[in-house]
């Protein structure tokens, strides 16, 4: 599995390599205690140190690695590690949707509307790498739409390590057939409803379902 091309426009060449080294310690491609070396990985992309220590300090900052000399040691992402992630998503959600039963979001509910439409085609073409950004697309909209700069800033710090864990657990889920992808879609359009009724107590409760659920998946899909 590489990082999707697409998903990369616009990124700098180090922002690029942090997501291929990210998807492949998330996947365990790149093992738990593996020494990253810049020339190798320099080699590797092709490319001068300059990018490689640019992605390297990105992927330490969101504690995936230990910088070294010359190089890095690989942390990883434990099971414990994946679990705060979903605890700090769940935060974030919950917080972003409650605050969305307040006032008028015509505009974000006929978007996410579309990208339930666009779940499904890539359901019908089986296509797990556009159905995980789309679902990406989906959460990420509302908690832009809760306009609070300081969930938003605390969003963007896990957000590429919580896009990545989608396309791996994506991926996982497409491969136990349709009928499991199809109430994931169910799911989302649960989350819609519960937006359209502006009742507080509703999209909590659906929030918290949404969320116990997906442990579940998040748990049998990443060892």
């Amino acid at each position: 599995m590489h990082y999707p091309t697409a998903w990369l426009q616009g990124s700098s060449l180090g922002e690029s390599i942090a997501c291929e080294l990210r998807l492949q310690i998330i996947n365990g491609t790149i093992k738990q205690g593996e020494k990253l070396s810049e020339n190798r990985i320099a080699a590797d992309f092709n490319t001068s140190r300059s990018p490689v220590r640019e992605a390297l300090k990105t992927l330490s900052n969101e504690g995936l690695i230990r910088l070294e000399r010359m190089g890095a040691v690989v942390l990883g992402l434990s099971i414990q590690d994946l679990q705060e992630l979903y605890d700090v998503r769940y935060l974030i959600e919950s917080f972003a949707q409650q605050r969305l039963a307040i006032g008028d979001h015509d505009a974000l509910l006929a978007n996410l509307k579309q990208i339930i439409d666009k779940m499904e085609l890539a359901l019908k073409y089986n296509d797990a790498i556009e159905f995980s950004h789309l679902d990406f697309r989906f959460h990420e909209s509302m908690i832009v739409e809760a306009k609070h700069s300081r969930i938003l800033h605390l969003w963007r710090s896990i957000r590429h390590i919580v896009l990545t864990v989608m396309l791996i657990t994506t991926d996982v889920v497409f491969a136990k057939g349709e009928e499991n992808m199809s109430r994931v879609i169910d799911k989302h359009r649960g989350i819609i409803q519960a937006l359209e009724s502006k009742d507080v107590h509703v999209i909590q409760k659906v929030v918290q379902d949404y969320f116990a659920d997906s442990n579940i998946t998040l748990h049998s899909s990443i060892s």
